[in-house]
């Protein structure tokens, strides 16, 4: 629910946008560079989009990879030319970061979803074939699984099935859409396999959350920042090092790294597409409303996004996963009209 002090902010940050011309706090100014922040893991989606419009219009857009979680908070501080025009995201956004937006005049939000991708588990190519379900990966990387301290030391000790190899997973940040689908698709998809957590969801959410998706901070899992070329390089030059990073990084490395199966799925385009692999995900980007028309070549970009999304479109090459035809009309036509999302709909 909204404040009552949200929705007054929002109507004089939106009398400040028509008196100055421009967005709020600009002065009535614009950007000549469209400025998007947000996901490592659609950064490289992104900025192919930048260089096409930046060859057609010799400005190419400023694409800066800060993690989901870190680009919503620069998205949602306000409306003007200090601020950032687009959030890309590899998770949706949040009822809270809405809230967060609208309380600082951020008050039409356009949701765009531009692909999809997985969270790709991988090893070197020398790596010792190793197969996980999201059990496995809970238990050897969960802070307190089920409620007790980690002692897991190798993937032996969580299953008896897996190799007595240390437990070495690079992975992102916590301010990563990719960390937070992590946790939503794999650690809660493990924690969830024993009933008690299972009836604790219900029971103190907060808990739960704790219990199922705090990851442990011994050095079993390595944070390896907002660069997934760090953690393809860390797992390239250690055969019994695990590596999690979007699904393109993987596709990008196939002669240096294989995919790890998910409960028997392999990491591939078909699986991801079909979402029949656990780790698979959609991809978006936030518009501001607000400074369409104001941002120089902000509509063109945004235009340039579906059509490079496509079948037969560039993005495709560079590993993204096209999502099905039905979900690529809709975005469409959401770019089109630059319609804002229903906060409703988030969580």
């Amino acid at each position: 629910m909204l404040s009552k002090k949200s929705i007054c902010l929002a109507a004089i940050s939106s009398v400040a946008l028509a008196a100055c011309g421009g967005p709020a706090g600009s002065g009535g100014g614009t950007r000549e560079v469209v400025r998007a922040v947000g996901s490592s893991t659609v950064y490289p989606f992104a900025t192919a989009v930048a260089e096409k419009v930046g060859q057609a219009t010799g400005k190419a857009p400023v694409i800066e990879s800060t993690g989901t979680g870190a680009g919503m908070k620069l998205f949602c501080a306000g409306v003007g030319i200090s601020h950032p025009d687009i959030e890309n995201a590899s998770r949706r956004m949040k009822a809270s970061e809405y809230e967060d937006c609208v309380a600082n005049g951020v008050t039409e939000v356009v949701e765009i979803q531009v692909g999809i991708d997985g969270i790709a588990f991988a090893e070197a190519k020398e790596g010792p074939n190793i197969k996980l379900t999201p059990t496995d990966v809970y238990k050897a990387l969960a802070s307190n699984p089920y409620g007790e301290p980690n002692t897991a030391k190798t993937w032996q000790d969580v299953n008896a099935a897996l190799p007595a190899i240390p437990i070495l997973v690079y992975g992102p940040p916590s301010t990563s859409g990719t960390r937070d689908a992590l946790a939503e698709l794999i650690l809660e998809a493990g924690c969830k396999s024993n009933p008690e957590m299972k009836a604790l969801k219900e029971t103190d959410e907060d808990k739960y959350k704790a219990i199922c998706t705090q990851v442990r901070e011994d050095g079993a899992y390595v944070d390896s920042g907002e660069n997934d070329n760090l953690i393809v390089q860390k797992i390239a030059q250690n055969p019994k090092a695990i590596g999690v990073f979007g699904y393109s990084f993987l596709e990008e490395n196939t002669d240096k790294l294989k995919g790890i199966p998910m409960s028997d799925v392999e990491p591939t385009y078909a699986t991801i597409s079909d979402f029949s692999y656990p780790g698979a995900r959609p991809l978006y980007i936030y518009v501001k409303k607000a400074h369409v028309g104001v941002i120089k070549g902000l509509s063109e970009y945004v235009a340039e996004w579906a059509q490079a999304w496509g079948a037969d479109g560039y993005l495709k090459g560079k590993g993204m996963v096209v999502s099905p035809e039905e979900v690529r009309t809709r975005n469409a036509e959401v770019a089109k009209n630059m319609t804002p999302l229903d906060p409703a709909e988030l969580k």
